[in-house]
Formats: structure tokens, C-alpha cells, sequence
């Protein structure tokens, strides 16, 4: 390219010939050509006509093949003028080849350069790669080394025994440092005898003579001072649960440490606390039941039964202390409070003793129980938490349990109050229930054993009074006396308190009990009432008796149970004899005549019927003193009856009989031939209404 360029510069300097090297350009006719075809001209032009140049050639009239020349001239003109222009910028063309020349001299060399530089950057790329292999393998050893450094240093920090600690175990006080330090021993101790690399270390030769004798000091050291504490609790006046709580607890790691390290030391440190708090807790306990017993009100002897002639015995002549006379043995009163108060504080003897009072024994009960259930709680959670063992708690407690059960057996034996018996039985319920609240089950055994000795000591009691009237005297027991008898009195109260104590309870065997007693009383008053001479003082007898029962027994079930309901009828039924024989006494003829006679037709022809003369004196005898009978009757329920309304309840229905058999004989006169002249002396019934109204509202 280069020489061509040369030689166009020598052929300008010569002045080269442009016509002479092209030639003549000549446009041969081509008028034979048999290729032309002149078919769709037409539709050409018509498309073209629109066009400037086709649009002037076809004015002008030109012919295509001048046109044509024409246009061939212009052309070569516009390359014969281009290479003109090319000649006069040869100089330019070479100058930039040259310098061509040199980008692509220069480019080279930085091609190997960069060549170069590419064969170094991969060199680079090696070393790097090396030094990271290294440096992982740096990490690696480093890390290896820190994980065996600190195997290494847990391995030292376990074994090794610091001056600090044997000044600490050796010389120092046992308190809050000193039970820090003996955690580090207990730890150092486990970790020679269960580490393996420990035991087979040599270290280990060194290091266990002096841990052995660390250990054998701490165990020494911390006996002699619990065992101090331990006894502190001997003193008198010391508050057991405080010193427990504030003093004993904060050093209960102690108790931990002997039973790892010194098995034998934490078998004797158990045994002198078991001796010290059974022998504390016993003395507690019986000077405490001493101190009740002062308290005690006895409320009944063996002799204070239900069917017992009270003429017999020195009820009587007894102190007037309270609750001390008869009916205090068989009610209830107000010795059903102590269940209402059962979670109360225990008795302090000394202030109620200053006071003079005296307690029903279940009040002690309740008491004594109430103070064991709260020691027992105290020192159960207190064994649990120190020693982490309950069975101390029972071997503690073996010496109060024995107290306590050395005092009932020499209480229940003596003891006759059934109503007392059966109030310890809920209230030892009560207390299970409470101590089961709690979730201290500690005195569940001896809860369950009080109340199996209660309850045939209740049995044996009930029986007593039971027997009492099954083989009751009636000749002593009897009173020329219609108001209710003392022994039903005594049975309506004790029945009415059990009953009272069994709601919400459904004891079934109480209930069985009480219906047994219920039969042998039916007895006794029955025999009591044959006693007496007249028939209608028998019924007077029983109503009395049986209206007084019911009233008690409403008292403790205003409902009504099956004894209430029982009595309820007994009562009804001689209610009704009692009417029928209070109006014989006074209209014997009229209540002959109604039930005889009246019920017959006057008109049939009977061997013996119904006259005027017959039926005259009976109405008569009516008029002339229905009144006064009445009045009499109203007398005689008034003077019988101890419950006034009782007595006029009873009134009522003898008026009311009385009615029906006075209608009953008024209409058996309209049916007799000539009764007629008899209506002057019949009593109208509105009279005798009136009356009976006039009665009624007396009440």
C-alpha cells in the first residue's frame, strides 16, 4: 500500500494523464437487444409520475438513452474529482501510515509487557495461594493448642490445691466464705476420684495426700460447729423454728458436704439432731399437755346416760362450773363453734388459766392438734429441706407421737361424752383436710390412727347410752307427771346434736346408730305412759313428749329427717285419739249416738228406729251446756299441754270433730218423723262456728 502511494506521487509530479488511463467510456446501443419488454410500461409510468426527475424527463421530451449518457458522464466526472482529492492528501495518508506504524511498535512492547506482568501476577497468585495453606495451618495448630491450653488449665485449676484455701479450711471461721471454699474442695475431691485422666496423672501423687488431709479438717471442723448449733437448740425458752429458719438453714451446704466426704461424721451429725429434737419437741409437748389437762372441764361420768334415773346420781350436787348440768351432756349448744373455729391459734394454758376459764376436752383437742400440725409442718419442710430426707421427720417425731399417745390412752378410757367423742372426729377430719391443703402428708398415719381410736370409743359410748334405755327401770324413771320426761328430753338433745354433727357428712353407720336408739326410746316411752292410770293421760303423755322432740330435732334439721318425720306421725295419730277421747268426756252420748245411730235410716222399718223421744234429751243436754263443755275443754288443753300452741292446735281439731258430729246429728233429725219439734233447741251451726273462731284467735 505503501509503494502505490509513492508512485501516485511520481505520477502527479509527471503530470499523469486521467483521460489517457481511464479511456474512453462509451455507452454502446443496444437497439437489437430482443431482452426488452414493453409490457406494464404503462402501469410504471402511471406509478412514477409523481417522481421530480421522470416527471421532467417525460416533460422535456428527452430521450432515455441521452438521459442515460448523461448521467454515465456525471459519474465518471464525480470519480475522476475523488481521485484528485485522494492525490492532494497522499502526504497526509503516508504521515498517518507512519504513525500507524508506531501505535503498533508501541503496542507491541506493551503487549509484552503486559505479558510480562500477567506471568507475575500468576507467580503472585501461587504465593498467595501458599501462604493461605500456611496460615490455615497456623489457625488450626492455634486453635488445637488453645483447646489443649485449656484442658490443660481446667486440668490445674482442679488439681491444685492454693495457699488461700488451706488458710481458709485450716484457720479461718466456718461462715459464708468458708462454705464457698469447701464447694471448691468438694468439687477438687469429685473430680480426683471420677476424673480418668486425673487418677492416672502424675500430679495427682502429689496433690491427694493434701486434699486427703484438707478434707479430714473441713470434716472435723464443720462437725464440731453443727453440732454446737444443734445443741443450742436444748436451751429453754429457745424459739426452735426461728433458729432453724435464720441459723441452721444458711448452713445446710455443711449437711451436703458430710454426706459426699465424710459418711460417717453426717451419720452421727443425724443421729444428734434426732436425739436433740425428739427429746426438745417431747419435753415441749408434754409440758404442754399438762398444762391443758389443768384446763380441762369434765362434762360427763359413766353414769350420765340417756335412760338413768338422774335421782340416782350426783349430777345434782356438782359444781356449778359451765356447761356442767344435765343438759350440757346431751346438747350441743354451743360447743359446735369449735368446728367454725378450726384453723384458730392453739391455747396459751397460762393466760387462760390466769383467766380461770375452763374447756370442754375437744377444745383442748382441737388445740393440741392444732400445735402438732404446725410443729409438724415446721420441722417436716424444715428435715426435707436440710437434710434432704424425710425419714427423719419420723424418727424425730417418734418421741412427741408417743407423748401424745400416752396422753389419750389415759384420756379416752375415761371418757363418757359422746357428743365430745364425735366433735374430735370432725374435728380430726378438719384437720386432715387441712394438713392435706398443705401437701404435708407427715401426719397422714397418725391422723388416721386418732380417728380409728375415736370412733370405737364413740361406739362403745352410744352403746352405754343405748343399753341405758333398753334396760332402763321404768318404776324409778316414772313421774306422776304428763309434761315431757326428762329421758326423752335427754335423748330429743343428744339425737338433735348428732344429727346437727352429721350434716355434710352422711355418715351412714351414725345414722343406723341413731335409728337403733330411736326404736329403744319408742319402747321406753310407751312403757312410761302405761304407767299411768287413764287412757287419755297416756295420750297427753306421748303428745307432750313427742311435740318437745320434734321442736328439739327442727333445731339442728329444720328440713326434717326420718326420726323428725317418724315422730311427726306418732304425734298425728295420738293427736287424733286424744280428740276423740276429750269429747267422749265431755258428749258421750251425742259421739254414741252419731256413731251408733245416725248413720241409719230414719224411714226404713228397722226393729228399733229412730225417734223424737230418743234423740230429744241428747239435743237438749247439747244446748244447755255445749259452752261450759267447751270452756272446759279449753281448760283441760290449757293445763295439759306444755306447748301452748301445740295444746291449741289440738283444741282446734276437738272443736272442729266436734262440728262434724253435731252436723252429722242435725241432719240425722230432719230425717226423723216429727223431728221438726226439736229445731227450737237445736244449736244453729253459725253459733257453734263462732265459738271455735272465738278459740282460735286466743292464738
Amino acid at each position: 500500500m505503501g509503494h502505490s502511494f509513492a508512485e501516485a506521487g511520481d505520477a502527479q509530479k509527471n503530470n499523469f494523464d486521467l483521460g489517457e488511463f481511464v479511456g474512453d467510456l462509451n455507452i454502446e446501443d443496444d437497439a437489437s437487444s430482443d431482452d426488452i419488454s414493453l409490457e406494464g410500461l404503462q402501469q410504471e409510468l402511471e406509478e412514477c409520475k409523481d417522481d421530480d426527475v421522470v416527471a421532467n424527463i417525460l416533460s422535456k421530451g428527452t430521450a432515455l438513452r441521452d438521459y442515460t449518457k448523461g448521467v454515465e458522464n456525471n459519474l465518471r466526472q464525480v470519480e475522476l474529482d475523488s481521485i484528485q482529492d485522494y492525490i492532494k492528501e497522499s502526504d497526509n495518508l503516508v504521515s498517518l501510515h507512519d504513525q500507524i506504524r508506531e501505535c503498533d511498535s508501541i503496542l507491541s512492547q506493551m503487549e509484552t509487557l503486559l505479558s510480562g506482568f500477567q506471568t507475575e501476577i500468576g507467580s503472585i497468585s501461587s504465593d498467595i495461594k501458599i501462604l493461605q495453606e500456611k496460615s490455615m495451618d497456623m489457625g488450626l495448630k492455634l486453635k488445637n493448642r488453645k483447646v489443649a491450653e485449656s484442658k490443660l488449665a481446667k486440668f490445674v485449676e482442679d488439681i491444685i490445691v492454693p495457699p488461700r484455701m488451706v488458710d481458709i479450711i485450716v484457720d479461718a471461721e466456718v461462715n459464708d466464705e468458708y462454705l464457698r471454699t469447701l464447694e471448691i474442695l468438694s468439687k477438687k475431691l469429685k473430680h480426683t476420684e471420677v476424673d480418668h485422666m486425673a487418677k492416672t496423672s502424675k500430679a495427682l501423687k502429689d496433690v491427694q495426700p493434701e486434699l486427703e488431709k484438707l478434707r479430714q479438717k473441713a470434716v472435723s471442723k464443720v462437725f464440731d460447729f453443727i453440732v454446737q448449733k444443734l445443741y443450742a437448740l436444748r436451751k429453754p425458752k429457745t424459739n426452735i423454728q426461728i433458729l432453724q429458719q435464720s441459723v441452721l438453714l444458711k448452713y445446710k451446704y455443711i449437711i451436703s458436704f458430710l454426706k459426699e466426704h465424710g459418711k460417717e461424721i453426717y451419720i452421727e451429725v443425724r443421729g444428734a439432731y434426732i436425739d436433740t429434737m425428739n427429746k426438745v419437741l417431747s419435753a415441749h409437748f408434754r409440758a404442754y399437755i399438762q398444762a391443758l389437762e389443768k384446763l380441762q372441764l369434765d362434762i360427763a361420768t359413766s353414769s350420765d346416760l340417756i335412760g338413768v334415773d338422774t335421782r340416782s346420781t350426783s349430777l345434782f350436787s356438782r359444781g356449778r362450773e359451765p356447761l356442767k348440768n344435765r343438759s350440757a351432756v346431751y346438747a350441743l349448744g354451743e360447743r359446735i363453734n369449735i368446728l367454725k373455729e378450726i384453723d384458730q391459734p392453739s391455747l396459751i394454758p397460762h393466760i387462760a388459766e390466769a383467766s380461770s376459764q375452763k374447756y370442754p376436752y375437744e377444745v383442748l383437742f382441737r388445740s393440741l392438734h392444732k400445735l402438732l400440725m404446725d410443729t409438724a409442718t415446721s420441722e417436716y419442710l424444715f428435715c426435707d429441706d436440710f437434710f434432704g430426707e424425710e425419714s427423719i421427720f419420723y424418727e424425730t417425731f417418734a418421741g412427741p407421737f408417743a407423748v401424745i399417745d400416752e396422753h389419750f390412752g389415759t384420756i379416752l378410757p375415761n371418757c363418757y361424752d359422746a357428743i365430745g367423742l364425735m366433735l374430735m372426729i370432725r374435728i380430726t377430719h378438719q384437720h386432715q383436710l387441712i394438713m392435706s391443703r398443705r401437701r404435708i402428708p407427715c401426719l397422714d398415719s397418725y391422723l388416721d390412727k386418732v380417728n380409728i381410736s375415736l370412733w370405737p370409743r364413740f361406739k362403745m359410748v352410744f352403746d352405754l347410752h343405748l343399753n341405758s334405755l333398753r334396760n332402763a327401770n321404768v318404776k324409778t324413771l316414772w313421774e306422776d307427771d304428763i309434761h315431757p320426761h326428762y329421758v326423752m328430753r335427754r335423748y330429743a338433745e343428744f339425737t338433735s346434736s348428732l344429727i346437727h354433727l352429721n350434716v355434710g357428712y352422711g355418715d351412714g353407720q351414725l345414722e343406723l346408730n341413731l335409728e337403733r336408739l330411736r326404736m329403744a326410746v319408742d319402747d321406753l316411752l310407751i312403757k312410761l305412759a302405761k304407767t299411768f292410770s287413764k287412757p287419755k293421760q297416756q295420750i297427753v303423755f306421748l303428745i307432750n313428749n313427742y311435740d318437745m322432740t320434734i321442736a328439739v330435732l327442727k333445731e339442728a334439721s329444720p328440713e326434717g329427717g326420718k326420726i323428725q318425720l317418724h315422730f311427726e306421725e306418732l304425734l298425728k295419730s295420738n293427736t287424733s285419739l286424744f280428740v276423740e277421747e276429750l269429747l267422749l268426756e265431755h258428749f258421750s252420748d251425742l259421739i254414741k249416738f252419731v256413731k251408733n245411730r245416725a248413720s241409719e235410716d230414719p224411714g226404713s222399718t228397722s226393729e228399733r228406729p229412730i225417734t223424737v223421744t230418743e234423740v230429744e234429751p241428747i239435743v237438749k243436754d247439747f244446748g244447755n251446756r255445749w259452752k261450759a263443755a267447751i270452756e272446759l275443754m279449753h281448760k283441760d288443753v290449757i293445763t295439759s299441754f306444755s306447748n301452748f300452741l301445740c295444746g291449741m292446735e289440738i283444741l282446734r281439731a276437738a272443736l272442729t270433730q266436734l262440728l262434724l258430729y253435731y252436723t252429722r246429728l242435725s241432719d240425722c233429725i230432719k230425717k226423723i218423723q216429727g223431728g221438726s219439734a226439736l229445731n227450737k233447741d237445736l244449736v244453729s251451726i253459725s253459733s257453734i262456728m263462732y265459738e271455735i273462731r272465738k278459740y282460735s284467735r286466743t292464738f
